[in-house]
C-alpha cells in the first residue's frame, strides 16, 4: 500500500494561507511607515521603481522637501502600499516631482564626494 500524506495548503502557502498573510503584513507595515513620513512632512508623493529580484524602492517626497525611500519584496507589494497610504504616485522620478527635493549640505557631499571638497566615499 502506498503511503500518501495530505498537505497542508496553508503551510504550503497556496492561497489564502500565510504567504497571502505575509504579503498584507508587509502591505501595511510598509503603507504604515509612509503614512508616518508624510505626517511628518506635511503629505508626500512617491515613485515605485524596480530593484530587480531584490524587489521595488519606493522614494518618497515630502511637501517640505525632504525625502526618503523604502524597499518593498516585490513591485505589488510597493505599489500596494502607496496605494493603501493614500499619497500621490508618480510614474517616474522626473520634472516637476524632482524638483520638489530639498538637497542640503551632506547629499550634495555625498553625491559629489571629492570633487566639490566634500569627504570621500571610502
Amino acid at each position: 500500500m502506498a503511503d500518501t500524506q495530505q498537505v497542508d495548503t496553508e503551510q504550503a502557502g497556496a492561497k489564502g494561507g500565510w504567504a497571502d498573510r505575509w504579503d498584507a503584513f508587509e502591505v501595511n507595515r510598509t503603507a504604515g511607515r509612509i503614512e508616518a513620513f508624510a505626517k511628518a512632512h506635511g503629505g508626500a508623493e512617491a515613485q515605485v521603481a524596480h530593484l530587480g529580484e531584490r524587489g521595488a524602492r519606493i522614494v518618497l517626497v515630502g511637501a517640505d522637501g525632504a525625502w526618503g525611500d523604502l524597499v518593498a519584496r516585490t513591485h505589488e507589494r510597493a505599489r500596494k502600499a502607496v496605494e493603501k497610504s493614500g499619497i500621490t504616485v508618480h510614474e517616474d522620478f522626473g520634472g516637476e516631482f524632482a524638483a520638489k527635493v530639498t538637497t542640503g549640505r551632506y547629499e550634495w557631499s555625498r553625491m559629489a564626494g571629492i570633487q566639490v571638497g566634500g569627504p570621500s566615499n571610502t
